[in-house]
């Protein structure tokens, strides 16, 4: 799990690289939590997410958005932190030139990013979307949902209402030509405190299936 350090868009950001040894991987990028709220790519579920993608062959990169940890510049309310995510997704697609496929993953703030740089990357096969922020944040873009993927989320959350969530399950779900899977853990809050191995069993059934 080296420590990588790769130019963005306003400075140098920080991550963690695992490249896998098959050739032809396929290739996934996790994102991290709000990063005023104390979010980083060391955050548990993130964390979980990025070995759930290595132990399948993955090349998988999570990194710290701008401002967090040794990342450079400050926190942009999204906008910056979409071409963070760009340009994280840029490093990785450099350093595998014969991937199979891509995926993206993300865990509250980290899901709606994912979800907006998957409609703008075609290239992006699949996703896993974490307790996605739908209350807070407009999610209409996914019109199209370009990909098939997996929505997680806690019955019991308290930042996310689970009536947001399955609203946009729902309207994702009725789509054509993809099929989004949505996983409610009973009981589970917002960080999945005392429900992680659950968390880890959706996530890698999922995969397990998918691939």
């Amino acid at each position: 799990m080296p420590e990588i350090i790769f130019n963005g868009p306003e400075g140098r950001l920080e991550g963690r690289y695992h490249h896998s040894k098959k050739p032809g991987a396929p290739i996934a990028l996790v994102l991290h939590p709000h990063p005023e709220f104390g979010g980083t790519m060391n955050h548990k579920i993130v964390l979980a997410m990025y070995e759930s993608f290595v132990k399948r062959g993955f090349s998988t990169l999570r990194f710290n958005f701008r401002g967090v940890g040794r990342s450079q510049s400050t926190f942009d309310n999204g906008q910056g932190e979409m071409s963070d995510a760009a340009s994280a997704l840029d490093w990785v697609q450099a350093h595998n030139p014969n991937a199979q496929s891509c995926w993206i993953g993300g865990f509250s703030f980290g899901a709606w990013i994912s979800m907006q740089l998957m409609m703008r990357r075609p290239e992006i096969k699949g996703f896993i979307s974490i307790a996605p922020p739908a209350k807070e944040h407009d999610f209409s873009f996914l019109a199209p949902c370009p990909a098939s993927g997996l929505i997680l989320h806690g019955e019991k959350d308290e930042i996310v209402p689970m009536e947001s969530v399955d609203k946009l399950a729902a309207k994702l779900q009725s789509q054509k030509n993809i099929v989004v899977d949505y996983e409610i853990v009973k009981g589970c809050d917002h960080f999945f405190a005392n429900h992680m191995p659950k968390l880890v069993k959706h996530v890698n059934d999922y995969l397990d299936k998918s691939l």
